[in-house]
């Protein structure tokens, strides 16, 4: 499959990530939801993979992103993010002209975009990885509604670059969270263009 969903989750919850400065992550993990400093008005990007977060915070050292939260979050309201998501760059098999899908994504709580899923060396791979970002209506829900529990995984993801570092990968990838293919409806598949 081209573009798929892959994540931790169980019958109830999925794992999603974030990486944050100390500032909102510290307080986050304490009170177990997003508090201020965060900003609810502002877009928040959720990523289920776990090497795509590690790409994009360079495994927690990039300025601002010091901290990874692995925040579970309810399988309903990722669901509702997935059917009510748009997505970032126009699909000719899902919108008729570029007005129409403008005007969709502008009025849409949640952005969707197909990122090049990454390999524990975080190099491209030939797959795309999901990363969803909340806005307007659904920055409310996630933080008030979906959120379980908020981790802080920044010291495992240290310890996985760790082994990297010394060339043992193989002891690297025994440490790497046991992500699997989400199911989704057909319905969902075909808005988020998955397949």
């Amino acid at each position: 499959m081209r573009r798929q969903i892959r994540a931790v989750y169980d019958d109830d919850t999925v794992t999603v990530y974030q990486a944050y400065s100390p500032a909102i992550a510290v307080p986050a993990v304490r009170a177990g939801r997003f508090v201020p400093p965060f900003k609810r008005e502002r877009m928040t990007w959720i990523k289920p993979s776990f090497l795509w977060m590690m790409y994009r915070c360079g495994w927690a050292t990039k300025p601002g992103q010091e901290h990874v939260l692995a925040v579970s979050i309810t399988r309903s309201g990722f669901e509702w993010a997935l059917a009510n998501a748009e997505l970032s760059h126009h699909e000719r098999s899902l919108h008729p002209d570029r007005v129409t899908w403008q005007r969709e994504l502008r009025g849409a709580p949640v952005r969707l975009q197909w990122d090049p899923e990454r390999d524990l060396r975080l190099r491209e791979l030939p797959y795309r990885s999901l990363q969803l970002g909340l806005g307007g209506s659904a920055v409310p829900l996630y933080v008030d509604e979906w959120i379980t529990t908020i981790t802080d995984v920044t010291g495992l993801a240290r310890r996985i670059r760790g082994h990297l570092d010394d060339g043992d990968e193989a002891r690297a990838a025994t440490l790497l969270p046991p992500e699997r293919p989400y199911p989704l409806t057909e319905q969902i598949a075909a808005r988020i263009a998955a397949g």
